[in-house]
């Protein structure tokens, strides 16, 4: 795997960044945001080769709901 840019060179945060993190940090994240969240990544994890679409893992975590 080729190296990615942001794990080659240092950043320092700006202040700008900081303040944004720390004005979020207390929140809490809505159900709606973590689902989109979770399509995102199965979505990012497909594979380059896949036939899958954001639309098709959105349709199957509509249907698929796992109980605790």
């Amino acid at each position: 795997m080729a190296d990615r840019k942001q794990f080659v060179e240092k950043y320092e945060p700006t202040i700008e960044l900081i303040e944004a993190l720390a004005a979020d940090k207390d929140r809490e994240i809505t159900e709606e945001e973590l689902a989109i969240q979770r399509i995102s990544f199965a979505y990012g994890n497909a594979g380059e080769n896949s036939q899958i679409t954001k639309d098709s893992m959105q349709q199957a975590a509509s249907r698929s709901r796992l109980s605790a």
